[in-house]
């Protein structure tokens, strides 16, 4: 359950031994690696060394990013525009598992992935050798939890466990799990998946579990509140989709945020919908980053890297409603824009389990979910 969940690949540790640096960059360091001290606009950290070299490669190869999901198109719009390279785009619907397959069967080809994004239990079971430590020039600002201490990879964009509503179906928008026991949520509640299969519905049982007393190092608090919503009669067995929110038969469900705020901007059919955050158990899930230790593009990758984790970068990511690793350092700063803000929920403070508590829980509830609960979500 927990690999499916997470597209985990199993192997050792990602302590890749870094690669030398194309010329005429002469660093892989990217706070500390200035050739003349300057920054390249508009990336802080991004020397015109690193600028330089990454253009004398012309291009940069990526996998695994939708075009449609936290704002991809125009983050990789903006990067190829900025620093006028080439942007290859691989395979946009690629798991973690297949993107750290990309680079295991392709080294040395030219369809081989220079910068990967994944989970965060695929990047930390990475096979030694695929990955190729980097530290951004932001490196400090990212939380410890969420990056490698060598640099192997770096969280950089979270999810927040979020309700879904139809408000034309169901007026009232909770604010608490607990509130969703109520009696006007009656045969109105549906997971956006199967909890024994489905990262969706898991991590909804999960949050639940952290606002009823539960811990990140055990769930079932969770089950036990889904059993409590089958009792009282509010609990769909029907999966909720975008189309079944939008058409009234699944109209509360819980999705993490840059799933959810996506479709809340445009639903089908004139479907009115808001998006909140419980006021407990905010659970967040997040994804890291990673340069391929086989990079055909290594300067490219590094300065793509460094456009990711800068301000730019991070604001980027926020406006496709994927929250920044860096968003507590950016809020501190001011230094996101009030009107994205004011399209955001609340979401702190969020909580991150650990990949091994991660995968404890979804294997418990996997495991657990038909003996407490014995809705067969279809």
């Amino acid at each position: 359950m927990a690999a499916l969940i997470s597209g985990c690949v199993t192997g050792q540790s990602s302590n890749a031994s870094p690669s030398e640096p194309s010329a005429p960059s002469a660093s892989i360091d990217g706070g500390s690696n200035g050739l003349n001290g300057s920054s390249g606009p508009p990336v802080s950290g991004a020397d015109q060394g690193l600028v330089a070299a990454a253009q004398a490669e012309g291009t940069l190869t990526v996998i695994g990013l939708p075009r449609d999901r936290c704002n991809y198109a125009g983050i990789i719009d903006t990067f190829s525009h900025t620093y006028e390279l080439t942007v290859t785009e691989l395979d946009p619907g690629a798991s973690s598992a297949d993107q750290l397959q990309a680079i295991a069967a392709t080294v040395g080809g030219a369809a081989a992935p220079d910068v990967v994004d994944l989970s965060m239990a695929a990047a930390q079971g990475a096979d030694a050798g695929l990955l190729e430590p980097f530290k951004v020039s932001t490196w400090s600002s990212i939380p410890d939890a969420l990056k490698a201490p060598d640099g192997a990879w770096a969280g950089n964009y979270y999810g927040v466990v979020s309700f879904e509503i139809n408000t034309g179906v169901v007026p009232t928008v909770p604010g608490a799990w607990a509130d969703l026991l109520g009696p006007r949520y009656k045969a109105q509640i549906a997971l956006a998946g199967d909890p024994r299969t489905s990262g969706d519905g898991a991590f909804a049982v999960y949050s639940a579990a952290l606002a009823n007393g539960g811990t990140l190092d055990d769930a079932r608090k969770g089950l036990d509140f889904f059993k409590e919503l089958e009792t009282a009669g509010n609990l769909l067995a029907r999966a909720a989709t975008p189309a079944t929110i939008d058409d009234g038969q699944t109209p509360v469900t819980m999705r993490r945020t840059y799933e959810s705020l996506p479709h809340r901007d445009a639903p089908a059919g004139g479907a009115q919908i808001e998006v909140a955050v419980p006021a407990a158990g905010r659970l967040a899930l997040a994804n890291a980053q990673a340069i391929s230790a086989h990079a055909e593009h290594p300067n490219a990758a590094r300065l793509w890297l460094e456009f990711l984790y800068s301000d730019q970068g991070q604001n980027l990511l926020l406006d496709g409603y994927c929250h920044p690793i860096r968003f507590d350092d950016l809020a501190a700063r001011d230094a996101i824009p009030v009107e994205t803000l004011a399209k955001l929920p609340e979401t702190s403070p969020v909580v991150f389990p650990s990949v091994a508590q991660q995968a404890n829980a979804t294997d418990l509830i996997a495991a657990n979910w038909d003996r407490i609960v014995g809705v067969d979500i279809r």
